[in-house]
């Protein structure tokens, strides 16, 4: 039996409750395969990692390591100074320096704990058997109270949940035009501050700056934010769930926050990179462990999300018809109704 309304009929029950059975199998269809897929297929592709020393010594470990096609995007460097500059400028992830005593690796767990202890595992399958082992140093390590990097991975969907929420909030509220963008702005804002002192000043899980750090977090809930409101200004309603698929159920399992974007399939470890959580989790690693080095691209892509996000909200709040002029509000039912009726 259909329900109707004074807007008139609305959708029958039955296709109400066959919608619902339908759909929710979808999204958690949707949610298992943005999840897991990326996590059972981690592995290296076109993962930059340098070679250095002599070119005579260095080749055949270059050609070996090359031999395992796709995994490794092979960059040279004269010697190890300028090895460790590349790795501390996050241009490679690691770095083999071949030196008369043997090779020696250089990593940066605090660009990703798992490519390091991959490196680490790579580069001693192609030591000869019966070879001592190959002397490992973290030229940029992760901070000791986060040693795993389990608490950085686990900081992107926090930051994904603030954004929507604001994004939603504002709105679902009423709020248009420039009062929408300040607030979006003044919690993400806000956002920020809290999330330094809680990750910097408590946990000690970020090490650079602090008030960088609030920076990276505020522009990636400002991104998420701006995104879904633009997104409810342009489409209604609709654009809310849009952001939702984008921001939850896409850009946290492909933001590569939890090992690399070099590890996940692709086109998964590239369309992360363009999503705000993604961005923000490469642009808080420079912050906090890389004095900013590699910053400018996820810095371009969060304020994209976020200036075309407001800019949506301000350009819907202009196109709203404005009434017309000599017009009045119609007379409250209730007053009219109350008022005396006049005697004949």
């Amino acid at each position: 039996m259909a329900v109707t309304s004074a807007s008139g009929p609305t959708v029958p029950a039955s296709r109400r409750v066959l919608a619902v059975m339908v759909m929710v199998p979808l999204l958690a269809a949707l949610a298992l395969w943005a999840f897991a897929w990326p996590a059972t297929r981690m592995a290296p592709r076109d993962l930059p990692l340098g070679v250095a020393g002599p070119a005579a010594a260095a080749a055949p470990l270059e050609q070996r390591l090359a031999a395992r096609e796709g995994a490794f995007e092979i960059h040279r460097y004269a010697d190890e100074a300028a090895a460790r500059a590349a790795v501390r400028n996050r241009e490679v992830y690691g770095a083999v320096v071949v030196t008369p005593q043997g090779p020696q690796l250089l990593t940066a767990s605090a660009a990703s704990p798992v490519v390091a202890q991959l490196l680490t595992q790579a580069v001693a399958a192609q030591s000869p058997p019966g070879a001592p082992a190959v002397p490992v140093t973290d030229v940029v390590p992760t901070p000791a109270a986060d040693a795993r990097g389990a608490a950085f991975g686990a900081s992107v969907l926090p930051l994904a949940l603030a954004g929507v929420a604001a994004g939603a909030l504002v709105s679902l509220s009423g709020l248009r035009g420039g009062r929408a963008v300040t607030a979006v702005l003044g919690a993400a804002a806000l956002v920020g501050l809290t999330g330094a002192a809680l990750a910097h000043s408590w946990l000690g899980v970020l090490t650079g700056n602090w008030w960088a750090e609030a920076g990276v977090l505020a522009l990636t809930v400002a991104a998420v934010a701006g995104g879904v409101a633009g997104l409810h200004a342009l489409l209604g309603k609709p654009g809310i769930g849009l952001g939702v698929l984008l921001v939850v159920l896409l850009g946290n399992p492909f933001s590569g926050a939890a090992g690399a974007p070099h590890l996940l399939p692709e086109p998964a470890g590239l369309v992360g990179q363009w999503l705000p959580p993604g961005a923000g989790s490469s642009l808080l690693r420079s912050a906090a462990f890389f004095d900013g080095a590699g910053a400018a691209v996820p810095a371009l892509v969060l304020s994209l999300w976020a200036v075309l996000g407001v800019t949506a909200v301000l350009v819907a709040d202009r196109r709203r018809p404005a009434p017309a002029a000599g017009t009045s509000a119609a007379p409250v039912p209730s007053q009219a109704a109350a008022a005396p009726a006049p005697r004949p």
